[in-house]
């Protein structure tokens, strides 16, 4: 298997596509447009609008593309995570049909701009095999999916036995693309419009009103006559999109197996945790790529296990596996009803709008949330606005609703327990610890030589205290989904701060603790 990075896990597309740098943001500007974000969703809404003559900044807190866009396995569907007919049962048959002609228009989208710009991109066209160990699931989604008018065909069995003898439906015309060729040659052609880009800039404030206002870390700001948040979730909203939406840790393994041994296709199954499938083709070999196993943020004790969970169940259902060349995870915005929230900010003037909630389809997802953003700074009316309006109110996910927010509220009174001090030389190296101090909590990072770091284990965002993730070498937050590398410093948001770094926390000597050690530091010697 490929080297990990330390803290992370290697994307087969980081690892296969080096993205162009950017410099990073070293003064003040006033544009149309800012948008925070470089993944899909930023970068083709910054796209479009720089082909209607606007001038647009995009800024990025790391690199393009390293974030979301960069861990995604590009599946390019109108077959959602979120069955039909249980989003018939939320957002009626109507809701339901503009869900599925809002994805298939991202498709077709995707490919127009695909054939325009002459991208060279991997695209395939590729069909979709949806199949259950459930023949009742089916059949409510072959109904529902008829009354869409999406194209579905019932089949007596998935084109592969290890996969199901049981029916299955496909899907005929979806697409598989490389994710970061893609986001690549839009970067390129933003640039070729008259569009600027900064990386390395990450936003340390939000200001919403007549003009927003972008503050970044270095004390830079972007004033704008609209601002676009497209971060995953959004950096802007200190509660109101949050309580609608959670955030998951989705796996992925990338295998090598035999070239042309399976046939080039989509796969999912409706188990729960649930589980994503594609092909990538390469000169000698192709990688089959397997994704599932989610779960909250922040709240799985072992997440090794889900790497091993992925692993056992790929290699049941596809007895050509050779090897294992890539692990990697992501985080999935899952919201209450199943669709996104895209468009107008709640809260805030009509200059302000986010990108949020894909629910495992990023990429379409991230699509017709540029094309809804762009038709309402331009003043036209968008068919989808109204579905996908962040500031809905889905009476029928009220019982969702209530469900998620009693997790996230169960997560503060780990404040309350006693998580006592650890033995320092108990501690293995490059782990990580949460215990009390007093009034307050600690989290603790041993790194490799034995050094250890204390910060402040309360999130920034809305004060839930962080676990350690001992895959990814992380500091996740259970409420909202905020990450912290081992150091404290902010992955992903909520959170636009780091943790708290902390230097008057001492740890009590053990009595069997050699002497050669530094306590003012807390270096071993």
């Amino acid at each position: 298997m490929n080297k990990l990075h330390h803290g992370e896990t290697l994307s087969l597309w980081l690892d296969t596509q080096d993205m162009p740098s950017y410099t990073k943001l070293n003064e003040d500007l006033y544009v149309d447009v800012c948008v925070i974000g470089g993944g899909i969703a930023g970068l083709t809404t910054a796209y479009l609008l720089s082909q209607e003559n606007k001038k647009v900044v995009l800024v990025e807190s790391a690199e393009v593309g390293s974030g979301q866009t960069g861990k995604t396995t590009a599946h390019l569907s109108a077959v959602l995570g979120k069955r039909y007919y249980e989003l018939e049962s939320i957002h009626g048959k109507e809701g339901a049909q503009l869900a599925a002609h809002s994805h298939s228009s991202a498709i077709k989208v995707i490919k127009n701009i695909i054939t325009k710009e002459k991208i060279v991109c991997d695209v395939e066209e590729v069909s979709g095999y949806l199949f259950s160990e459930d023949v009742e699931i089916l059949q409510k989604e072959l109904e529902a999916v008829y009354r869409t008018g999406l194209d579905v065909q019932l089949l007596k069995r998935t084109p592969l036995d290890s996969l199901s003898l049981l029916p299955c439906l496909r899907f005929p015309k979806q697409l598989q693309f490389h994710p970061l060729k893609y986001l690549k040659a839009l970067a390129d052609k933003l640039i070729q419009n008259g569009g600027k880009i900064f990386t390395q800039t990450h936003v340390q404030q939000v200001d919403s009103g007549h003009v927003p206002k972008v503050i970044t870390e270095s004390g830079h700001s972007v004033h704008c006559d609209s601002l676009v948040v497209a971060t995953n979730t959004p950096i802007n909203d200190i509660v109101t999109i949050h309580t609608k939406q959670a955030a998951y840790r989705s796996y992925v393994i990338g295998f090598k197996i035999p070239k042309n041994s399976i046939s080039k296709a989509l796969y999912w199954d409706t188990n729960h945790p649930y589980h994503y499938v594609r092909l990538q083709s390469h000169d000698t070999y192709d990688t089959l790529i397997v994704g599932g196993e989610d779960h909250k943020t922040g709240q799985e004790e072992f997440p090794d296990l889900c790497f091993s969970n992925l692993e056992t169940w790929a290699r049941k259902k596809f007895p050509v596996i050779e090897s294992v060349l890539y692990k990697w995870s992501g985080q999935v915005m899952e919201s209450i009803d199943g669709l996104g929230f895209m468009g107008y900010n709640p809260l805030d003037r009509n200059n302000v709008f986010v990108i949020t909630g894909d629910s495992g389809n990023g990429i379409t997802n991230g699509t017709i949330g540029a094309l809804i953003v762009r038709d309402q700074i331009l003043g036209r009316k968008n068919p989808w606005e109204k579905l996908y309006d962040p500031s809905r109110i889905s009476l029928r996910a009220v019982g969702e609703y209530l469900k998620e927010n009693a997790n996230v509220a169960a997560q503060y009174s780990e404040w309350l327990e006693v998580k006592p001090k650890p033995d320092v030389n108990a501690l293995y190296r490059d782990e990580g610890y949460v215990f009390r101090d007093g009034l307050r909590m600690v989290a603790a990072y041993k790194n490799e030589s034995g050094h250890i770091e204390f910060m402040s284990a309360a999130c920034p965002h809305l004060g839930g205290l962080v676990r350690w993730n001992k895959v990814e070498k992380s500091w996740d937050c259970p409420c909202h989904g905020s990450r912290f590398d081992c150091h404290g410093k902010v992955l992903e948001g909520p959170a636009k701060q780091n943790l708290k770094p902390l230097d008057d926390v001492e740890l009590e000597i053990p009595r069997t603790a050699p002497a050669a050690i530094d306590y003012k530091r807390m270096e071993i010697l």
